[in-house]
């Protein structure tokens, strides 16, 4: 059985100063648009950990560009609570705040249990294959111990139940609302065993869909979401550097 309190134990070390950014020929758009994509993937993916100084000269060398875009780019994750910017002390990658962890796993269940009922009643064999495929290089992701590849196909499986609703603002408002989680998943995908049972619960979701039963996919889903706060409430505890006290927890 997993324990939730072994993520406590798992902290996986920071990258050096030169691998902690994507280049920025991987994102598209405008420098200062390409500037901020690579911090916040840097910061999402816990490259940089929660209460870590970002050093701004550091991330201009490292990027090879000029101080103005990386200052917008800053502006922007402080905006989304990604980063705090002390006068006198610096720029910081934010603590995690169970205040805004539980409330983006609220929005996140409500919306997917919405969405998920509503495909489950009508969804069709090409979309059904789909979440085949995308479990199967699941799987093979699992036996290979990549866990970031695992991320990102769990991510895209969630995208395409989310699309699947026909609504194509969905996804964004989506991703909005659980931003804190998704940065707070990160810290227990390492556990050993979780995303084997990551994928078993996905496994199950799909069953559901393929019975095209609204009742056993809403089932489904909600045990699959509700693991994230066994997990990370132990976290909170035991590692306390990561949480923000000032924030609160309900």
């Amino acid at each position: 059985m997993l324990q939730p309190a072994a993520a406590a134990k798992q902290e996986p070390s920071a990258p050096a100063p030169s691998k902690r950014l994507r280049p920025l020929a991987e994102f598209s758009g405008s420098l200062g648009q390409r500037v901020y994509q690579t911090l916040r993937q840097g910061i999402l993916s816990l490259a940089y950990r929660p209460g870590e100084i970002l050093r701004k000269p550091e991330v201009c060398a490292a990027l090879g560009v000029s101080r103005s875009p990386v200052a917008d780019a800053v502006a922007r994750l402080q905006a989304e609570g990604l980063v705090d910017v002390i006068p006198q002390a610096g720029t910081f990658v934010a603590r995690f705040s169970m205040e805004d962890i539980r409330e983006g796993a609220f929005l996140r269940e409500a919306i997917e249990v919405a969405a998920i009922e509503r495909v489950a009643a009508r969804i069709t064999d090409d979309q059904l294959q789909l979440l085949r495929r995308n479990l199967t290089v699941q799987a093979a992701l699992v036996a290979d111990g990549d866990i970031p590849g695992f991320y990102a196909m769990d991510a895209a499986m969630h995208e395409l139940l989310l699309s699947f609703t026909g609504f194509p603002k969905l996804s964004q408002v989506a991703e909005t609302a659980w931003l804190h989680v998704n940065r707070a998943r990160q810290l227990i995908l390492p556990v050993p065993g979780r995303i084997a049972a990551t994928l078993a619960e996905h496994q199950a979701i799909l069953t559901a869909l393929e019975a095209r039963d609204p009742d056993a996919a809403r089932a489904a889903i909600q045990a699959h979401l509700r693991q994230l706060l066994t997990y990370l409430e132990p976290l909170e505890r035991d590692r306390p550097e990561l949480f923000n006290p000032d924030r609160g927890t309900a």
